[in-house]
């Protein structure tokens, strides 16, 4: 592929966009490098860490190369011996440290990001390097005091020495004897030498050494002969300390030159995670998608696909762009394009040719879906290809760019010709061209041509592998839509343009006469398949429009439904309580009634008093309510009795997930599978199968609609309880009995378990020394209820339980 295709298409300005995301110099250099490949192994790679990236980064927002920096000309200068500054050694460790970071980061979800983790691993975190840099250098850059005892004592030394200096130049500047011949009160600093300004009338007067005056001359600035030996022990000390920093960056400055090569892969490797999230950032801000990428498809010739659906030009804005649709067939490979000027041709060449360059480049594509063959090579020869300085025509130029394509492109190329034959006599270009696309045709050449001819139109309708494609106009606007329409040409809109702009009708009939009948039923056909297409497009949405608002009222009506459900539940359940509550006062005030009672008749045990014997008669009664109060509010009201269709529809409806009421256990569950008798029920921990007469479903599910619903809701509602059964329970715990004591227990147990037709049951005996267990199993192996029994399972009590089977 070569730089003018790229020009051609845009790929550079589109590429020069990607770079902006880069955030530094080493990827940005390698994202405008970046070039299409026709390996489709590696254009696949590509996509997939493009996909990786985009997945890395929704899932940390805050995942970055941090303050990195391309350090490659530092590490360069090490290697030749120039010491680096404490600044280039500060780039070192900040790039170092955030390529850690991030290696940190990808290795912790390194299965899910296999590319990048193979990235990653070439980045080395240099941590003797960063530490040693972060021992000698502080954050501002200035080489600290710890960086060695040397450099410690030196700068003590000075700390001291300017100390004494100080305090010297302020005991002149402070004398009153010298103030009359100072400027100002104030030390200063001129050539790295303490000095005080004087006035320069009183030059002499204080001994010393003139190093500057100010620009007016008015002002002085001495070096006292006091002071000259301090400053000199100052300089001195000044020198040593420069050449002590100097020796401790060259230590550091040696092991970068020993960790060069390390440093490099390591600046690679965050250039190529930058380069892939600087993709996949661009990818967010075109709202792009990865495309499919397949190969040649050897069972036709020349096998290539190309299905884009809703691409938009990259480089349009996107609030004015016009998404596109191209899909050709297995056997079309030569798609011919009409349609007026500026309507729209050019901008579909480019738009196809730029979706399969960004594919290849491993950039998602922006289109809602693609599928796109990985080509060899690209050609395009779009524009005016005039030359001035070769004094080439534009038909010339075209035409040598052309013979150029046809000499290299072959049947795993791509080619995108614009205004084939133009610039020259029609006749003659529109020869040309037919014979060029049929040249590209025999060799199997994926071809995409935007022409004006009419004969190309008649061409690819006849011509095998050949197919027109059309952009649209609007004739009340005069204005193109820049929709691409694959499977019809593009019709003449000169006449209706010149009718809607207002060329007398005389002119316009006159111009109708010339045009042959054959073309004039031919621009009408085509008008009325594109007005019905359109019809057909307008219906489409409506439909989908619909079925987006129908989508929308099931849910909001499931949603109310679900509602309505979970407030019957919750408005039986207040009854319950309510009733309940109302239970436990009436109890509360029978007992108070007793109190009473016993209160009003001291003498009640007297026998044959009225008094005695009418109060007796009352807590008789009150005797037989308190029983018939201490009945569980669940079991309080007799069962109503259910109307059989009722019943029926409940046992025919059970389905997998129903809340049921097992009567024969006197237990709730949960349905988990249906047979044809028989149901599976999950009972607390325990699955059961029991038979589908004993039954009754608890609640009903929101999505059912069924006649019979409402009557057993109502039923329910108005029944707030389940029917009693004198049910032992499915477990027997037996743990602190003794054998004796247990064996008795457990003999009543079965019993009461067989009567109410339990299948079977859970006694726990725990596991201890084994004496209770073995006891129990003993009476179970010979007990007439018993069908069977064994331990039980892990997660039901294991050795410390055993699972009994009673017989039918």
């Amino acid at each position: 592929m070569t730089t003018k295709t790229y020009h051609t298409l845009e790929l550079d300005k589109i590429l020069a966009q990607l770079s902006r995301y880069a955030d530094f110099s080493a990827s940005r250099a390698l994202l405008e490098a970046l070039a299409p490949t026709g390996d489709l192994d590696e254009a696949l790679r590509r996509q997939q860490e493009t996909t990786e990236a985009c997945l890395f980064l929704e899932s940390r927002n805050s995942a970055t190369i941090g303050g990195a920096r391309d350090v490659r000309p530092h590490v360069y200068d090490a290697t030749v011996g120039v010491v680096l500054s404490p600044e280039q050694l500060l780039d070192i460790k900040a790039t170092l440290l955030s390529a850690g970071t991030l290696r940190r980061a990808i290795d912790k979800a390194a299965d899910k990001f296999p590319l990048l983790n193979e990235i990653a691993l070439g980045i080395d975190e240099g941590k003797a390097l960063v530490s040693a840099i972060s021992r000698v250098i502080g954050e501002q850059g200035e080489v600290l005091d710890s960086a060695s005892p040397k450099l410690a004592q030196l700068r003590s030394e000075l700390r001291v020495a300017h100390d004494r200096l100080r305090a010297r130049l302020q005991s002149l500047i402070s004398s009153s004897n010298n103030a009359l011949y100072l400027q100002e009160a104030l030390i200063t600093m001129r050539g790295g030498r303490y000095v005080i300004p004087i006035k320069a009338e009183h030059k002499g007067r204080i001994k010393g050494i003139v190093h500057d005056q100010s620009a007016s001359g008015a002002t002085l600035f001495i070096e006292p002969l006091a002071t000259v030996e301090t400053n000199n022990q100052i300089r001195e000390i000044e020198l040593k300390e420069a050449e002590e920093i100097r020796r401790i960056l060259a230590e550091i400055t040696d092991i970068v030159s020993q960790d060069a090569d390390r440093i490099t892969w390591t600046v690679e490797a965050l250039a190529a995670l930058d380069a892939a999230f600087a993709k996949a950032k661009y990818a967010a801000e075109l709202r792009a998608n990865p495309p499919k990428l397949v190969s040649f498809d050897p069972q036709c010739v020349p096998g290539s696909t190309i299905k884009i659906y809703g691409a938009r030009h990259p480089l349009i804005d996107p609030r004015q762009v016009v998404p596109i649709d191209v899909d050709l067939d297995k056997d079309t490979y030569l798609l011919v394009i009409t349609g007026p000027n500026t309507g729209g041709k050019t901008v579909s060449l480019k738009t196809v040719g730029l979706m399969v360059l960004m594919a290849q480049c491993g950039l998602h594509v922006p289109a809602t879906d693609a599928i796109l063959t990985v080509f060899d090579t690209i050609y395009a020869d779009i524009g005016d290809e005039q030359s001035i300085e070769q004094s080439l025509s534009t038909f010339s130029a075209h035409l040598v760019s052309i013979i150029d394509i046809l000499e290299h492109a072959d049947d795993r190329s791509l080619v995108l010709l614009d205004e084939l034959g133009s610039g020259t006599d029609p006749a003659e270009g529109s020869a040309i061209a037919r014979a060029i696309l049929n040249d590209l045709l025999q060799r199997g050449v994926t071809t995409f041509v935007a022409t004006h001819y009419p004969e190309l139109k008649a061409y690819a309708h006849s011509t095998p592998g050949v197919r027109n494609a059309s952009v649209e106009f609007n004739i009340e606007t005069l204005s193109p839509t820049y929709r691409l329409i694959v499977g019809l040409p593009g019709k003449s809109n000169a006449l209706a343009i010149a009718t809607r702009l207002g060329l007398p009708h005389s002119i316009i009939e006159a111009a109708r006469a010339y045009v042959g009948e054959a073309d004039l039923k031919t621009d009408a056909l085509l008008e009325e398949i594109h007005r019905t297409r359109e019809e057909i497009r307008q219906a489409q949405a409506r439909l989908t429009d619909a079925e987006t608002e129908s989508v929308g009222l099931r849910a909001q009506l499931q949603e109310r439904l679900a509602g309505i459900e979970e407030e019957r539940r919750e408005i039986i359940e207040q009854a319950r309580q309510e009733a309940h509550d109302e239970l436990v006062d009436m109890q509360n005030e029978i007992a108070d009634l007793r109190r009473r009672l016993r209160v009003m008749l001291p003498g009640r045990d007297a026998v044959g008093t009225p008094i005695a014997g009418e109060i007796k008669a009352i807590e008789e009664e009150l005797d037989i309510i308190e029983e018939l109060l201490d009945v569980p509010v669940e079991q309080a009201a007799a069962p109503v009795p259910v109307p059989k269709t009722i019943r029926q529809a409940a046992k025919r409806e059970l389905r997998v997930g129903n809340r049921v009421f097992v009567t024969s256990l006197n237990a709730k569950g949960e349905i988990v599978a249906l047979g044809s008798s028989e149901v599976e029920v999950q009972v607390g921990p325990m699955r059961i199968r029991v038979n589908r007469r004993d039954l009754e479903r608890m609640e009903q599910p929101v999505d059912e609609d069924d006649g019979d619903d409402d009557a057993i809701s109502k039923h329910y509602e108005q029944t707030a309880a389940l029917p009693a059964a004198e049910s032992p329970g499915l477990e027997l715990r037996l743990i602190g009995y003794t054998v004796d004591e247990a064996s008795d227990v457990l003999d009543q147990y079965l019993d009461r378990a067989y009567r109410t037709g339990l299948p079977w049951v859970r006694v726990v005996h725990g596991k201890g020394s084994g004496i209770l267990r073995k006891a129990i199993r003993d009476t179970l192996s010979n007990h007439p209820l018993v069908k069977g029994f064994q331990r039980a399972a892990e997660n039901e009590g294991g050795d410390g339980a055993t699972v009994v089977t009673l017989v039918n």
